[in-house]
């Protein structure tokens, strides 16, 4: 079970480590990040930090996950995620290198906006082996993880609105709905927020194998702030939740 869990939590940090932007995207900082709290069934389980810098035409995205306390005793996590995205929002190359119990490897993928199509390898860093390597047609101009997110950022969707976006993580290619659904307020530790909260329709088969649901909850104004995450699995699983802790410009 805790294997299944921080498989759940990395998925659930790289589905919204885009929402660290402002609501243009053009407008983008020159560098900001925000700090999550992890909890998994009313314990803390780990901490999540996400960056955005600018580069030459376009943008990276860093993610850095770490298990802390019980889960991490029971199970150490460590991964870092790097995405370059162009100026259009299209994904570019991403690497994940990922340190996850007794286990160590690093992916990498490229999307290949002309002909369509994204290469993935997957390789074993302990024994040097490739573990999975594939080519998997796409639409042109792909988001993955990172730069998906920011596409919703600029949906502007009102709650009981939806849209699609075209993602791949390189391994799988679908249409992801996005659909808005309720005005709430969120408590962090940051204080009271306005929210919308959006649902991510990522799992069930459509970019994820696993039965589970995953929202969002960005701040109902201009700047967007992404202040919780949360996927919700199966009982034996249970609910993974992320709250804003820290914000730096």
């Amino acid at each position: 079970m805790i294997c299944n869990t921080r498989k759940v939590m990395r998925t659930c940090l790289l589905l919204f480590a885009p929402c660290i932007a402002v609501s243009l995207f053009a407008q983008a900082p020159t560098k900001e990040s925000f700090t999550y709290g992890v909890e998994w069934r009313l314990i803390r389980a780990g901490l999540a930090k996400i960056s955005l810098t600018p580069l030459t035409g376009g943008w990276q995205g860093d993610v850095h996950l770490e298990s802390a306390g019980l889960v991490s005793k029971l199970y150490r996590v460590e991964d870092n995620y790097a995405v370059t995205i162009d100026e259009q929002l299209c994904a570019r190359t991403t690497y994940m290198k990922a340190l996850e119990g007794k286990r160590e490897r690093e992916t990498k993928v490229t999307f290949d906006r002309v002909n369509s199509k994204a290469s993935y390898l997957e390789r074993d860093l302990l024994t040097n082996k490739t573990v999975l390597a594939k080519e998997t047609e796409t639409a042109g101009c792909i988001v993955e993880w990172v730069s998906g997110l920011y596409k919703v950022r600029t949906m502007k969707l009102e709650p009981g609105q939806s849209g699609t976006i075209p993602m791949s993580d390189g391994k799988r290619f679908a249409h992801v709905k996005v659909e808005a659904q309720e005005r709430e307020e969120v408590v962090t530790p940051l204080g009271k927020f306005k929210t919308i909260r959006y649902e991510i329709y990522l799992f069930d088969g459509v970019l994820v194998p696993r039965k589970a649901r995953a929202f969002l909850w960005l701040t109902d104004d201009a700047k967007k702030t992404p202040v919780q995450i949360r996927v919700r699995m199966q009982f034996l699983i249970g609910t993974i939740n992320l709250l804003l802790e820290k914000e730096e410009h």
